[in-house]
């Protein structure tokens, strides 16, 4: 059994997509539950939902036309610590090809590397030029606590605008 469960229906406007969760996260058994994380703020201050949810909340993502994911679902912790097997491309390739989001956002340039099978240096923010079947993606600087030195809301705000028009 996965550590948190996907957040994923037919039609969905925007799908978001980490590496794995955090040590909080999988305690909490919600996604982006730890504190210092900006994730829960930041999709109600840039526009991509209408009111303010919690972690414990995220399944209710499903009404604003968003859903999450991870590319590690059995594996939990801050990146340094996951190993290249814990990531299962394959499997987000095969639910995405399923569930056809119009978007995929990776939160961290890490999870979009892992997903692209690239180095993170190689990775831009924003919309990239990949698709898979009528799916784009999109990088997004990570939300995490840890990753606050490269924190930049005009990537999310960014992709709430596209996400609003949509």
């Amino acid at each position: 059994m996965s550590i948190l469960p996907d957040v994923l229906a037919p039609g969905l406007r925007l799908v978001f997509c980490g590496t794995a969760p955090s040590d909080v996260s999988a305690r909490e058994g919600a996604y982006y539950a730890n504190p210092a994380n900006k994730f829960w703020p930041t999709l109600y201050q840039a526009g991509f939902i209408q009111e303010q949810l919690h972690p414990q909340q995220f399944r209710h993502v499903t009404q604003f036309s968003i859903g999450l994911t991870d590319l590690a679902k059995f594996a939990q912790g801050v990146d340094a610590v996951l190993k290249a097997d814990d990531f299962d491309v394959s499997a987000l390739q095969e639910k995405l090809l399923h569930y056809q989001p119009k978007m995929v956002a990776f939160t961290s340039k890490k999870a979009a590397s892992v997903f692209f099978g690239t180095t993170t240096g190689r990775i831009q923010y924003g919309l990239q030029s990949q698709q898979l079947g009528p799916t784009q993606f999109w990088v997004l600087t990570s939300p995490s606590g840890a990753a606050i030195r490269y924190w930049d809301i005009s990537h999310w705000t960014a992709l709430a605008n596209w996400f609003n028009v949509v």
